[in-house]
């Protein structure tokens, strides 16, 4: 296995000198011809505000409490339009944004892309559509904005649903693309060719682990838009944010245990790419009003492998913070 990963490591650093040997403007028209067959293949689905300048764009659905979805690393809002918005719209008005720099949605300026920076622009997009007191679920990297809108604004929020959340700092160091794109040089380069000749299979394969140990849904694969994350901009967007992340996390993982409101954090006990012992366990000790619920065998997607436990917890936490009625 590390032997496959060093061999597609250099490949992409190979095809990197290529393009700064003067192979770039190849590259670049390649980029854009892909860039632009996604874009038609996978529109916006849902509304396109205008929120300080920048486009957000958010589907909503449904009807009765506000229900904020947050979607993770290398995502967009299309994760949860698969299937779960529409199981939970029937109780609540359900909004799913695509996060900065991802899916449709307007990047923040470089170096200013923190959860909390996120969790701002996202809560001033709420703002106009006129959310009151939502519940706001994250899932993976979401998570981490998810709680970074609380703690900016713990009164604003009813209740917080984590799924596979990631929330706390972790040892160790991120994988090798990762550490390649750490650096303007390494965007400059990586990333055109990421866009221009990445294997459609590479990515069917990366999707696949993401579910591990479960298999992506029928259909999930053509629905999704992965496309859309090998768009250059979001691919640098979503890189410079993993990146940062671990920072981050270590600054707001000390203000956890001041946040009193009600947590379910749900995250599967199978999951190998965010870790329930490095995240879930943790957080649930910090929160001094969290639940944690560890689905037996889950990976990384619950609420696809799972989705009835997700929503059970969806609803635990709208009851907990007084926006359902109690069972």
């Amino acid at each position: 296995m590390r032997s496959r990963r060093l061999a597609v490591s250099l490949l992409i650093l190979a095809a990197a000198g290529m393009a700064l040997g003067g192979c770039a403007a190849w590259v670049d028209a390649r980029a854009s011809s892909r860039e632009q067959v996604a874009a038609q293949a996978f529109p916006p689905i849902g509304q396109v505000l205008a929120v300080e300048g920048r486009r957000i764009h958010v589907h909503v659905e449904g009807t009765g409490p506000d229900l904020v979805l947050i979607h993770g690393a290398s995502g967009n809002l299309r994760d949860f339009t698969f299937a779960l918005s529409g199981r939970l719209a029937s109780e609540f008005r359900v909004i799913a944004f695509d996060r900065p720099g991802l899916g449709w949605t307007d990047a923040l300026p470089e170096g200013n892309e923190s959860p909390f920076a996120q969790a701002a622009l996202l809560r001033a997009a709420a703002a106009q559509l006129g959310l009151r007191r939502p519940v706001i679920l994250g899932h993976s990297y979401g998570g981490a904005v998810a709680m970074a809108w609380a703690l900016q604004a713990p009164d604003e929020v009813a209740a917080l649903v984590v799924l596979s959340g990631a929330t706390m700092p972790w040892p160790g160091e991120l994988g090798a693309l990762y550490r390649m794109t750490d650096s303007a040089i390494g965007e400059a380069t990586v990333v055109p060719v990421l866009t221009a000749f990445a294997p459609l299979e590479r990515v069917d394969l990366l999707v696949a682990r993401t579910f591990a140990p479960q298999r992506p849904p029928a259909g999930y694969g053509d629905y999704i838009g992965a496309g859309l994350a090998l768009r250059r901009a979001s691919l640098r967007a979503n890189l410079r944010q993993v990146n940062a992340l671990k920072s981050h996390l270590q600054a707001m993982a000390p203000l956890y245990p001041g946040l009193d409101l009600p947590v379910e954090i749900v995250h599967g006990d199978a999951d190998r790419v965010v870790g329930a012992a490095v995240h879930a366990e943790p957080l649930a000790a910090l929160l001094p009003e969290a639940r944690l619920t560890l689905l037996p065998g889950i990976g990384h997607m619950p609420h696809h492998a799972d989705p009835e436990a997700v929503v059970a917890a969806v609803r635990r936490a709208a009851r907990r913070g007084g926006v359902l009625p109690p069972a």
